[in-house]
């Protein structure tokens, strides 16, 4: 009975890919590079993903503004006018 449940066990070790990944925590410079090349892409990600949004939201505030909604179009078209002034 004892070898059995050995054997399920060194079963589910081997479907854990126990050994990999013991050797890719014990090499730090390869996971230092990993981390190192998330965070780039993590950070590149929130770029892009920001600039797009923001990118809408100034197209559907120039709409807006456009539109000559009293109070909120003067205020906005003020706040577009000095984001284009700093572009």
């Amino acid at each position: 009975m004892d070898g059995e449940r050995a054997d399920r066990l060194l079963r589910a070790l081997e479907r854990m890919r126990l050994e990999e990944y013991v050797a890719y925590v014990t090499d730090r410079r390869r996971m230092a590079l990993n981390s190192l090349l998330w965070g780039v892409c993590r950070g590149l990600g929130f770029t892009l993903g920001f600039s797009v949004l923001s990118a809408l939201l100034a197209v559907l505030l120039r709409g807006v503004v456009t539109d000559n909604i009293p109070l909120i179009g003067g205020f906005l078209a003020e706040v577009i006018r000095a984001i284009e002034a700093r572009m």
